[in-house]
């Protein structure tokens, strides 16, 4: 629900205008719920643990709580939900 809520309003061109930004963090979360909505998961999980790489503090804390809610997303043994959980894991040690 909260997927589909943050991006009722959202004009996708807008979002990518954005992207041009790579310190836009809330482009890319907005960005890696559109590619979640649209089926493309792994694509959303590797812009967000990208951005996690890049990041540090507050910023970094706030693409993880995103990156783990959409996990929350997706049934416990679906093959890119562990795939990510390792490479996040990797960038955040």
């Amino acid at each position: 629900v909260g997927l589909i809520k943050r991006t009722a309003e959202v004009d996708p061109a807008d979002v990518q205008r954005r992207l041009a930004d790579p310190a836009d963090i809330d482009a890319q979360l907005l960005a890696a719920d559109l590619e979640m909505l649209s089926g493309q998961v792994d694509e959303a999980f590797a812009r967000l643990v990208g951005v996690v790489k890049r990041t540090s503090g507050d910023d970094r804390d706030r693409v993880r709580k995103h990156l783990l809610g959409l996990f929350d997303a997706l049934p416990a043994e679906d093959p890119s939900l562990a795939k990510a959980r390792r490479a996040l894991s990797s960038a955040l040690f």
